[in-house]
């Protein structure tokens, strides 16, 4: 059986302190398991972080839990994508040096300078609207309405692209409408991955370089995003004597999230290396979800508010 579900609650002198579940390790297993295959899909990890524990009756385990068991994707996907970075880390060197920020034929100085330069509008959204997002947003009723809406959009990408472009001939306009498509995935239910591949798609990118291009941008996004949440945490928690508490079922959690999230990034391109599979099961299953989270909360089997 679970152990009784405690909270460590914030410090007095902290008033923007974070609560802190208290998760078994069981319950840390299962939502890890949950955030890795579900934060490089077009499904939206942070939806469903936020319905589990409401279907499950489990208080909502908040913005610091995900954000510290997202430390096991941002390890996954720098795994994975190691050579790629190391070679845009040296092209944006050599831009550097020549001073030339978008280097004529340098496609890794220029991909590198897309993808930091492409994480700029997350961050100014991010911070602008951080307590909306941590509070108001998680409201189950806009996590269904950004499900079904950025599903019926991703659904219309797919019908109106042209596929005909590669990130080797990647714009900086492009890069940047990316870019500024990741920036909505601060609502739960958008996805930042939804985001950008229905963005790529817009502009004409090729499915698997559209969801390439998603990854190498989630990158500095999650990695940013996981450490500033931690940041806030450890400070909003008495300087971390709370969070030292849940450390071990936190990391644990992040642990297993990490090792799905890289079998995930690997089966997800190698589906889109195939041109006849689309994004519709994702499309689907979003549509499906988002209904049926309406209804249950219609019903009165999950309350919208977090809890």
């Amino acid at each position: 059986m679970l152990r009784p579900y405690n909270i460590v609650r914030r410090d007095a002198l902290l008033p923007d302190a974070q609560y802190l579940p208290a998760l078994t390790y069981l319950q840390t297993l299962f939502l890890g398991f949950v955030q890795g295959l579900t934060e490089f899909l077009p499904v939206s990890s942070t939806a469903h972080m936020r319905i589990i524990p409401a279907l499950l009756h489990w208080p909502d385990p908040g913005a610091p839990f995900s954000a510290i068991v997202q430390l096991g994707p941002i390890v996954a996907i720098i795994a994975y994508f190691r050579r790629e970075l190391i070679r845009y880390v040296a092209g944006i060197g050599r831009s550097l040096q020549q001073r030339i920020l978008f280097p004529p034929g340098d496609t890794d100085a220029r991909l590198g300078w897309f993808t930091v330069l492409g994480t700029v509008p997350l961050i100014v959204f991010g911070l602008a609207l951080e307590k909306k997002v941590d509070n108001e947003y998680r409201n189950l009723y806009f996590v269904a309405a950004a499900l079904i809406v950025l599903a019926v959009v991703l659904l219309i990408a797919e019908s109106r692209s042209r596929r005909t472009l590669t990130l080797e001939n990647l714009s900086f306009r492009d890069a940047m409408i990316i870019g500024l498509a990741q920036a909505l995935a601060i609502v739960p239910g958008a996805s930042r991955s939804g985001c950008t591949i229905t963005a790529g798609l817009f502009v004409g990118l090729d499915r698997e370089d559209a969801a390439r291009f998603s990854f190498l941008l989630s990158i500095p996004a999650i990695t940013l995003a996981g450490l500033y949440k931690l940041a806030k945490a450890l400070h909003q928690t008495a300087h971390g004597a709370q969070l030292g508490a849940v450390a071990g079922s936190y990391l644990f959690g992040a642990l297993i999230a990490g090792v799905v999230a890289y079998v995930v990034i690997k089966l997800f391109l190698g589906y889109l290396e195939n041109e006849r599979h689309t994004t519709m099961p994702f499309i689907i299953y979003r549509m499906l979800l988002g209904v049926a989270l309406l209804v249950l909360v219609s019903i009165g089997f999950v309350v919208p508010e977090s809890h």
